[in-house]
């Protein structure tokens, strides 16, 4: 056996390992400048809160579609 037919089976979990990477970074710059936003002006707290959970579902948008994709290309 080729080391190649070996690591079919595990391909798309590699994918979406892969996947979210970037949306594992993004939620937590999200985040993490939110807070710090926050603490420079807390009278914005509500804008830079509002804003803040609108990234983050666009963030996290992209690590759903990560899952997704597997199973739509899949064989």
């Amino acid at each position: 056996m080729s080391a190649l037919a070996e690591v079919t089976g595990s391909v798309a979990s590699i994918g979406y390992g892969l996947a979210a990477i970037g949306p594992g970074i993004g939620v937590g710059l999200i985040f993490g400048n939110g807070v710090q936003a926050m603490a420079r002006q807390p009278e914005a707290a509500g804008l830079i809160r509002s804003n803040m959970f609108i990234g983050f579902a666009l963030t996290e948008a992209l690590a759903l579609i990560g899952i997704v994709m597997p199973f739509v290309f899949g064989k």
